[in-house]
């Protein structure tokens, strides 16, 4: 028997309607089940959902970051990046020792508080009695002191931010 050209159309027009439908229904589920608000089979059955935690809105570990922010908040902050862990400071200088600046770096290396997943750098320089800005020798404790300072800052935040 051939279709005659009435009815095929129609036949066309109802097999794509009945896929269309069931795509539509089985994408309306997969959308609604990301939502969380709805149980769909055999979609995300394994894996709970997690609380947010302050690792997951940004790219390190989000104490970590907003310690070192805290802790260095005296000096210009020149650029941060979240998501790969710099934050770049410019160069301050003590009105007590107007000859010396200081500008510094903070690596957060890990999305876990952990004492190796910070790494502090510091520059100095000195001013010359010509007025020109020479690298100077930073003390090495200075480095393991703001390291520290920061380390516990970001404990005492994970603490207030558990309790």
């Amino acid at each position: 028997m051939v279709p005659n050209s009435v009815t095929a159309p129609r036949t066309l027009l109802r097999s794509v309607s009945l896929r269309g439908g069931a795509i539509l229904a089985v994408s309306t589920g997969l959308l609604l089940s990301a939502c969380g608000g709805v149980s769909v089979p055999f979609v995300n059955r394994d894996k709970e959902a997690k609380p947010l935690n302050a690792t997951q809105t940004i790219g390190v570990n989000g104490f970590l970051w907003r310690a070192a922010l805290e802790t260095l908040g005296f000096m210009p902050l020149a650029s941060a990046d979240p998501y790969g862990g710099v934050i770049n400071y410019d160069w301050y200088s003590d009105a007590q020792t107007p000859n010396e600046r200081f500008k510094a770096t903070v690596l957060i290396l890990d999305t876990r508080l952990r004492a190796d997943a910070l790494d502090v750098r510091i520059t100095k320089e000195v001013k010359g009695a010509d007025g020109a800005w020479a690298p100077g020798q930073v003390a090495a404790q200075t480095e393991t002191d703001l390291e520290n300072a920061i380390l516990t800052k970001a404990r005492q935040l994970n603490l207030a931010y558990s309790n």
